[in-house]
């Protein structure tokens, strides 16, 4: 860790902060793919995709989500999860700083996770979360969970609901089972999160497409650490449940974004890492 690395991440943090965590993020995908497409591998711009410029704990959990986060205690917009709207759209020098500083801190979150502790972990995934809760408890007021209102006429869902459970594990198992081959005959484990993540180019748009990133790339991880396409579709299937949970649990009723993906990312990577590699 140096100096060049710290401002670095906080300029990755601004500009996550001025275009948007999501269309950020989306961004990520597509330099990644085109790393796999010209270079047959992530390389030099894999470090683009996933460093200081783009990468999800910098320009999305750290610019993106808590410069939101800032917008809405401002008065800027009423919603502190909106990760789409471009947040250059309020012109606020405060907005893009406070990116910056959460993309500095999300750089040091890393650093600590990969060179100081080396956790058996996705620790891009963890740093995405580390960003999500510390601003959910410095900028946010709506606790870990979420402040539910209560009116009598609705209760909470934290579970999948039951008709949604068969979809769920159905576009698990699929996902998985390709990203899966992919990892195993070219090894090419992030490649399915790639195109999951440019896939979120629709969800800007306007169409109601979920993201899919935790699926493709928990059953890449799975698969490349067995040689079983089998295992990583199981465990497509159970990223896609866990990722539900994880949007009920933790990104509802809430006043800033604590990412269900990189929750999902975390949890089964740590298993993965630690029990099948």
């Amino acid at each position: 860790m140096n100096l060049s690395m710290i401002l670095a991440s906080f300029g990755g943090g601004v500009l996550g902060a001025y275009m948007g965590g999501l269309p950020a993020f989306i961004l990520c995908g597509i330099v990644g793919l085109a790393g796999f497409a010209v270079q047959g591998d992530m390389n030099i711009l894999g470090d683009v995709a996933f460093g200081f410029f783009l990468g999800p704990h910098i320009a999305f959990g750290g610019g993106g989500v808590a410069g939101a986060a800032f917008a809405k205690s401002i008065g800027c917009t009423q919603e502190g999860t909106d990760i789409l709207t471009p947040l250059a759209k309020y012109n606020k020098p405060s907005i893009y700083l406070v990116g910056g500083v959460a993309g500095v801190l999300a750089c040091l979150a890393h650093y600590l996770y990969s060179q100081v502790l080396n956790l058996p972990i996705d620790q891009v995934a963890l740093s995405v979360i580390t960003i999500g809760v510390l601003v959910r408890f410095t900028i946010g007021k709506t606790g870990l969970t979420g402040s539910c209102p209560i009116d009598g006429k609705s209760s909470r869902a934290f579970f999948p609901l039951k008709e949604s459970i068969p979809s769920l594990c159905l576009v698990g198992l699929g996902l998985g089972l390709v990203s899966s081959y992919y990892a195993v005959e070219y090894d090419a484990v992030a490649l399915g999160f790639c195109i999951s993540a440019a896939s979120l180019a629709f969800t800007q748009m306007g169409f109601p497409l979920p993201s899919t990133h935790h699926i493709t790339l928990c059953s890449a991880y799975a698969a490349a650490a067995t040689g079983n396409l089998l295992i990583g579709a199981i465990f497509g299937a159970i990223a896609a449940l866990m990722g539900d949970f994880c949007e009920k649990t933790f990104n509802s009723y809430c006043d800033s974004h604590i990412d269900p993906p990189a929750t999902t990312i975390s949890v089964l990577s740590l298993i993965i890492f630690t029990l099948l590699s």
